[in-house]
């Protein structure tokens, strides 16, 4: 099964929060295939600081990374368009949610809201 990371989740880990390290390990020993989107990557690679950098990498190490295609693309879209006026969804939440429909699995998260599509699971992370 693939466990596709948010960002949040992404960012308590690096900050050394129990519960992140936790539900990582957990996943982890459950055979969960560690995943994260490639928008939710550049947001921790683009926004790290140089002294994170060694550590970040090698968070980064332990999870694939769902590259953005075409589908991904057009299904994101669809979310974004659907969900942004009611639920303020950006374009990385919306791309996450189309790697979860396209290549199935669930979404780990502390901001379910940024989820309502009704055809992916997620999951909140604690």
């Amino acid at each position: 099964m693939r466990a596709y990371i948010d960002t949040d989740i992404l960012i308590w880990q690096l900050k050394d929060e129990k519960k992140a390290e936790d539900l990582l390990r957990r996943l982890f020993s459950e055979g969960a295939e560690l995943w994260t989107g490639a928008s939710q990557r550049a947001e921790i690679v683009f926004y790290m600081k140089p002294e994170e950098e060694k550590i970040t990498r090698l968070l980064l190490s332990h999870i694939r990374t769902q590259a953005v295609t075409q589908e991904i693309v057009d299904k994101g879209g669809e979310y974004f368009r659907k969900w942004n006026p009611s639920h303020g969804i950006d374009q990385n939440d919306a791309l996450l949610a189309a790697c979860a429909n396209l290549h199935g699995g669930r979404i780990y998260t502390l901001n379910v809201k940024h989820f309502p599509m009704s055809d992916i699971t997620v999951v909140k992370g604690w």
